[in-house]
């Protein structure tokens, strides 16, 4: 049958080069080579019968069919992580503060949560996704047990760190004009996206204007297909088909780059070790350029 030539570690493979939309990058994390990784997808493709992915400038997206397996694969492993999560450890309670930030509390962090959630159902999620420089208040005020953000905001060492490389995207249609300001998508102020966006510009000399503000990720994403302006995210928010990446020109500068990190307090109990475990296992490009201690 199919289904017994189809492992976990195959499926994990696949979840992760769909989120990464790069083979290189997880064979860096993963420490294998790039053909290992490249011929596992396409006898995943044989057994399946199916094309998973399309190659794009920038790496590969699932089709509309690699998609649809990207859910059950995802749920597949979930499942098998819950069930091992559940007769390794003892039974917890009690609760757990966790600021994600909200420009990268994507789908991988809530799915760690969720898998939290169903290994420990006894313990108290109290989580917080806000901007980094409200979670960097909340933090200095003991109002959190773990964050998830950038550097910038926190006077700690990061039990693992990686950067986040933001891209200059646009609608696939839209054409910047020299002779007017450049209209930006940003997170409203105080924000550390939007102020490194403004700071590229003004080395540069660009003249620029914001034209649209939003807390909400999917906003954003909104705004820029529909061509409302320019606007900086990280590749896993960038959605192939409806945005394109600018390279770096005399209307936007080289991408940015932004350290993060998951951050905890040095008195933690049980309850916590084991949101800090899962979550390390959410967090995006954890092994790519990052550091991790």
């Amino acid at each position: 049958m199919i289904a017994d030539q189809i492992g976990l570690d195959l499926l994990r493979t696949y979840v992760a080069v769909c989120r990464q939309g790069s083979l290189s990058r997880v064979a860096v994390q993963t420490g294998r080579t790039q053909s290992t990784l490249s011929m596992q997808m396409r006898r995943l493709e044989s057994l399946l019968d199916r094309q998973l992915f399309q190659r794009t400038g920038r790496g590969v997206v699932p089709t509309a069919e690699g998609e649809l397996f990207l859910g059950y694969a995802t749920r597949i492993l979930a499942l098998s992580e819950e069930a091992l999560a559940r007769m390794r450890e003892t039974e917890l309670s009690g609760g757990v503060r966790i600021g994600l930030a909200e420009e990268v509390a994507t789908a991988a962090l809530p799915a760690a949560l969720g898998r939290l959630h169903r290994a420990h159902p006894d313990i108290r999620l109290d989580v917080v996704v806000e901007h980094s420089i409200a979670l960097g208040r909340l933090w200095s005020e003991d109002g959190l047990d773990i964050l998830i953000g950038p550097a910038s905001v926190v006077d700690a060492d990061a039990l693992s760190a990686w950067n986040v490389e933001l891209q200059w995207v646009c609608a696939q249609d839209y054409v910047p004009e020299q002779e007017r300001p450049l209209d930006l998508v940003a997170f409203p102020a105080p924000c550390l996206w939007r102020r490194r966006m403004i700071d590229a510009l003004v080395a540069t000399g660009r003249e620029h204007r914001v034209t649209f503000t939003s807390q909400s990720v999917m906003a954003l994403q909104a705004a820029i297909e529909n061509g409302l302006g320019i606007g900086l995210l990280p590749p896993e928010s960038v959605r192939a088909g409806a945005m394109r990446v600018l390279k770096a020109s005399a209307d936007v500068p080289e991408p940015l780059t932004v350290q993060y990190g998951l951050y905890a307090h040095d008195r933690r109990t049980p309850v916590v070790d084991a949101a800090i475990k899962v979550l390390m296992e959410g967090i995006p490009s954890r092994g790519g350029a990052g550091v991790k201690r």
